[in-house]
């Protein structure tokens, strides 16, 4: 009889450890869901992307703010980027007058050494998260010169 009590307890214990409530249950049947955004090789407007810069990468990641009615400076990116609309809404108008409209939860890869400007048409602010792939000797973002014909 002494020797069964012991086996008795393991049998219980490896019992309560084996079963699950269903609360633990439906947790470990909850997986990642992955939602593909964007995969191109292409900016938003059908150009090919150019080949990445040679030199130490540098990633940066900003999180961008556009009040309602703003319109951005016009300018180029000489680094491939991308990035996703969390709120609001934005357009983005190329030199060539193509536009993007983008609304909260839209992906844009943008265009790379081909002057744009972005404008938020909307009621709210409009933010971003933009995800740029240089170098550390290459800047983000440059401003265009003013000129008679800009649309600002």
């Amino acid at each position: 009889m002494m020797k069964s009590i012991p086996t008795l307890l393991l049998l219980l214990f490896l019992q309560a450890a084996c079963t699950t409530t269903p609360d633990t249950q439906a947790e470990s049947k909850a997986t990642a869901v992955v939602s593909e955004l964007a995969k191109t090789s292409q900016s938003w407007n059908g150009v090919n992307l150019p080949e990445y810069p040679k030199g130490q990468p540098k990633i940066t990641i900003l999180h961008i703010k556009i009040p309602a009615g703003t319109q951005l400076d016009t300018h180029h990116h000489p680094v491939i980027n991308a990035g996703v609309l969390l709120s609001g809404q934005l357009t983005v108008v190329a030199k060539d007058g193509q536009k993007l409209h983008l609304r909260a939860g839209d992906p844009i890869v943008e265009l790379v050494n081909t002057a744009h400007y972005g404008i938020n048409e909307g009621n709210t602010p409009a933010e971003i998260i933009v995800f740029y792939a240089g170098t550390a000797d290459l800047p983000i973002t440059v401003i265009e010169p003013k000129s008679d014909n800009s649309p600002h």
